[in-house]
């Protein structure tokens, strides 16, 4: 299942949103520009590597990214989700938001891979964080989206609620599952700062949503 876009409006502009968009791919497009040498000792010295954890190498892990596709997707994911989050949250505390979740997706991530000597890069932790606080947040909007079916293609209006949920549950199965396989040393997907990304968003907007200015948001009939 892809999302396409959401249906709660906005009822302000994603200035935070559209700057973390360009910040990210601006510091890809600086990767893209680095030869193979220059960029492997780019994402060692700017990522995370949990044996060797430092608090600098935190933030800016979260604006960097393995791939074009990697890139793509969590940027689709943080436009659609990231509008709604900053419209209730106010456009200075979204950003410290979203830095907070990607500090608790990373921490996360070092608490259970310990060991590793593996870079890890990338926004996924921080946008999940966003993602859970859409979840709580807006659990009745509906999510558009496309959905393949054997050989069909077709689109959905799902509840966000459900499908937050379903992506949750696939990262935490994959995350359990993962444990003590190989691959945790060699690289792959850092389930477990997906996991605790999303932990994180819910608490955190809880905590930083100012209940009068979500209050004030028009009401949606249906």
């Amino acid at each position: 299942m892809i999302p396409l876009r959401d249906t709660e409006p906005s009822y302000t502009f994603p200035f935070a949103t559209v700057i973390l968009i360009a910040l990210n791919v601006a510091a890809f497009l600086y990767e893209f520009s680095l030869d193979r040498y220059e960029l492997n000792w780019f994402i060692a010295h700017y990522g995370v590597i949990p044996t060797r954890f430092q608090w600098a190498d935190v933030i800016t892990s979260i604006f960097l990214h393995g791939g074009w596709m990697h890139l793509i997707g969590n940027m689709w994911f943080l436009w659609i989700y990231g509008d709604n989050v900053e419209d209730i949250l106010g456009h200075f505390n979204y950003v410290v938001f979203y830095l907070l979740c990607g500090v608790a997706a990373t921490m996360f991530h070092v608490l259970f891979n310990s060991d590793s000597r593996v870079p890890t890069i990338g926004a996924s932790g921080a946008i999940a964080g966003v993602m859970g606080a859409y979840m709580v947040k807006f659990p009745r909007s509906r999510i558009l989206t496309l959905v393949f079916v054997v050989v069909f293609v077709t689109t959905m209006e799902i509840p966000a609620f459900l499908i937050l949920i379903y992506w949750f549950v696939i990262q935490f199965f994959s995350g359990v599952g993962s444990v003590g396989h190989s691959h945790l040393s060699q690289g792959g997907v850092a389930w477990f700062a997906h996991i605790g990304g999303f932990l994180a968003g819910i608490a955190f907007v809880l905590l930083m949503t100012k209940r009068d200015r979500f209050s004030r948001r028009p009401a949606l009939r249906w």
